[in-house]
């Protein structure tokens, strides 16, 4: 029988990754992916077909919003059907609170959506983009029996194979970005591609793709700091608009023990909008109960986010929100994992 080619659709939005450089004016200007490989020629070797698309008016991260989150899952949602994989070449600055909404965007997920960008413009002399790159398109396109080997959406950087909902950028300046604290590695390349398969989260078979299209925008994250002064989590939090909040708390989830501040979170919980309680650490998690300033949110209601990150968070949250959850059960459900995101 004649082994069958993965068909594997890259995606590009924008980012680093795809930007040349012109010798002769030093300027970056866009890469041209419709004749990929031709510019990369070891792509030749990889034993899948390859199809490339791109943002009419490719984005720096730093522009990236949920509106063009939606583009992209709405690019793998008409190409789901004839497509075995994903990769989705997005700024390394956003990709992954990006990364982590494609995971709660995409329900019932069966196929690998791989994100990646690079440090450095994929024509720089010492790039970082080709290895992404490539080793992105393999992981995509990785089967076994028939079934994809990984089956959610992960982040592959500098070596690396993460899930996306579990990152978190630790380094503008150094290739190895990346960093899933709270989660083993999906992956690792070496000199083999090895899956760590016990971590790797599976889907039910015959489960039709959902595609989650309505986020509520009206999140904001409060980040309490020594000093922080009641006129300022006032201001924020009587926004007229407000749906959501994500309150990053000191280490376990300790906040001031100062009267004003939680009766501005009582105030705002009544009002019906829920208060989620993440960590300002980047390994470790929310512990409701551990320490007092922690149990009394718990009492006044605030949600435990444990330890999910800040990015995931966010996602989550605008996701839950456009869900229109009933408030009574907003709570148990946001502590529930679904994505893989927290534990």
């Amino acid at each position: 029988m004649e082994k069958r080619v993965p068909q594997i659709l890259i995606i590009y939005t924008g980012g680093t990754i795809g930007m040349v450089k012109d010798y002769e004016t030093n300027a970056l200007k866009p890469f041209d992916f419709e004749n990929l490989k031709t510019k990369i020629p070891e792509l030749n070797l990889l034993e899948c077909s390859l199809k490339t698309t791109a943002f009419e008016q490719p984005i720096d991260s730093s522009d990236m919003s949920p509106d063009h989150w939606i583009n992209i899952a709405e690019i793998i949602e008409s190409n789901h059907d004839q497509t075995d994989g994903f990769v989705v070449l997005t700024g390394t600055d956003t990709m992954s609170y990006t990364a982590s909404a494609m995971s709660f965007i995409l329900e019932n997920l069966s196929k690998p959506v791989i994100f990646t960008g690079s440090q450095l413009p994929i024509g720089d002399l010492r790039t970082d983009a080709k290895e992404n790159l490539i080793t992105a398109i393999q992981v995509a396109s990785a089967f076994e029996n028939g079934e994809a080997v990984v089956q959610e959406v992960a982040l592959y950087f500098e070596y690396k194979l993460y899930r996306a909902n579990r990152t978190t950028k630790v380094s503008a300046e150094q290739f190895e970005a990346f960093q899933s604290p709270n989660y083993p590695n999906l992956g690792e390349s070496g000199v083999h591609l090895i899956f760590n398969r016990q971590f790797l989260k599976r889907t039910k078979k015959d489960l039709p793709l959902k595609v989650q299209k309505n986020l509520d925008a009206n999140v904001v994250i409060l980040k309490l700091f020594p000093g922080i002064q009641r006129s300022m989590v006032e201001y924020i939090l009587n926004y007229p608009d407000l749906h959501g909040v994500i309150l990053e708390t000191y280490g376990a989830g300790n906040a001031p023990t100062d009267s004003w501040f939680f009766e501005i979170l009582i105030k705002t919980i009544q009002r019906g909008i829920p208060i989620v309680n993440v960590s300002q650490c980047i390994s470790g998690g929310v512990l409701m109960g551990l320490y007092e300033t922690s149990t009394k949110m718990k009492s006044i209601g605030v949600i435990n986010g444990k330890n999910i990150t800040t990015e995931s968070a966010v996602a989550k949250l605008k996701l839950m929100l456009g869900l229109k959850i009933p408030y009574n059960e907003f709570k148990e459900k946001f502590e529930t994992e679904i994505r893989g995101e927290m534990s």
